[in-house]
């Protein structure tokens, strides 16, 4: 986790032979070494007062990300992890669930600089504060964040066409303890990107089962359940877009557009403003790909209307995208074809810069 080491992780590429998962004794090692050395650490001691400040500004970054996307304020986060936070893995603790819960929280923190370079299309960074993440998930041994974060890299697998493996690591995101103890939230969430792995890889009769599952998981959640902070970004409109998703790589043009007009209508975009964009993004395509161009152009006029101060790679590729899809267009005089690519071009001009 050195945040001097940059340049090394700038230089590595992303990594399918990294994909493959340690077996359940790595997982039980990691554990029993932390145990083995929590009474061996020196310096200051850590207490509850502590934690709390911790998880509080984790919350902080995950909304900022949230609503900037991942290429905002990363640099702080890596520093905020880096440096306090690694001091106070090296610290004593109060108690024993101190401990265990700083390490987690430290977890969920190297979770988010892995997500905030995954969603800014820095994989190979991703790849590797994914890794990280999971090594402190075991230490921790909190089976739910080593979930939470094998669904990441499924995703990150999905999109980078790795079909099989995304298949096999979000099989072992549902394995045992990481399912069986989440909250109904994060099941849903789990299970869900489970769905979209499975339709990418053609599996589509268990992707259905895993949809619905999804759904009854989502469906169980109470505003009183004791579920981590990580999961409140997860409702009905994020439940739709990968639902969408799902439906998109099935084939179920129509049904996918359903989902990601609910995901749409459904969503606080000043909260989620980034998958808000995305979504929008992805809703155009399916509408250009169903043969609806004038109501794609709406869909995208709005996605680019929401884009200013977004930090977000596939918010970036959501454009170069719909440029892609309207060239097709482009010589039959379409005016708000080609009005919209013009605003697109403009858009990516001054952010690629």
């Amino acid at each position: 986790m050195d945040v001097e080491r940059r340049s090394v992780l700038r230089a590595a590429g992303y990594s399918v032979a990294a994909l493959t998962l340690p077996d359940q004794a790595w997982w039980d090692q990691l554990t029993e070494r932390s145990a083995r050395h929590r009474n061996l650490k020196s310096g200051r001691l850590v207490g509850a007062g502590d934690l709390d400040a911790v998880r509080e500004t984790v919350q902080l970054f995950t909304r900022i990300d949230q609503r900037r996307g991942g290429g905002h304020a990363r640099a702080a986060v890596v520093q905020y992890l880096t440096s306090d936070v690694t001091g106070y893995l090296r610290a004593s603790y109060t108690d024993d669930g101190v401990r265990q819960g700083m390490f987690s929280t430290a977890g969920e923190l190297a979770y988010l600089v892995g997500w905030m370079a995954f969603d800014n299309s820095e994989h190979a960074i991703a790849q590797r504060y994914f890794a990280v993440a999971v090594k402190l998930a075991a230490e921790a041994n909190d089976a739910p964040l080593a979930a939470h974060i094998l669904r990441a890299m499924a995703h990150q697998a999905v999109d980078l066409g790795h079909h099989r493996h995304a298949v096999r690591i979000a099989e072992a995101s549902l394995d045992g303890r990481r399912y069986r103890d989440a909250s109904p939230r994060e099941r849903s969430l789990i299970g869900v990107v489970h769905a979209r792995a499975l339709a990418v890889d053609g599996q589509r009769a268990a992707a259905s089962r895993a949809l619905l599952r999804a759904e009854t998981d989502l469906a169980a959640a109470t505003a009183g359940d004791d579920e981590p902070g990580r999961v409140f970004f997860f409702g009905e409109a994020s439940l739709a877009h990968e639902t969408a998703c799902t439906l998109r790589d099935m084939g179920d043009l129509t049904s996918a557009t359903k989902e990601f007009q609910r995901s749409v209508r459904t969503r606080k975009a000043a909260t989620f403003t980034r998958t808000h964009v995305v979504t929008l993004g992805y809703l155009g395509a399916v509408q250009a790909r169903s043969g609806n161009i004038e109501e794609a152009c709406g869909t995208w006029s709005e996605a680019l209307d929401t884009m200013d101060g977004i930090h977000s790679g596939r918010a970036r590729q959501a454009v170069r995208d719909m440029r892609s899809s309207l060239s097709v267009y482009r010589a039959k005089g379409i005016r708000s074809v080609a009005e919209l690519d013009n605003r697109a071009a403009r858009y990516l001009a001054a952010v690629d810069r």
